[in-house]
């Protein structure tokens, strides 16, 4: 239901949505024009559609421990 909605605004034309979210399941129903990772409020990585499928793959371990360090 959600998806459906964020998907009709989308459609309208000339709109913006900033989707937040850990999870990639959502993003199975909503198409991402851009991914970004964040970690310690900055950003990691940035992307397309694929990153997220790269997350979803692999996890955000290596983000973590880059964030954490050695």
């Amino acid at each position: 239901m959600v998806a459906a909605g964020v998907n009709r605004f989308r459609g309208q034309g000339d709109r913006g949505v900033l989707l937040i979210t850990h999870y990639t399941r959502i993003l199975r129903y909503i198409q991402p024009d851009f991914v970004h990772v964040f970690v310690g409020g900055r950003i990691a990585e940035q992307g397309g559609p694929e990153l997220a499928e790269q997350l979803e793959a692999e996890g955000y371990d290596r983000y973590v421990k880059a964030a954490v360090g050695p």
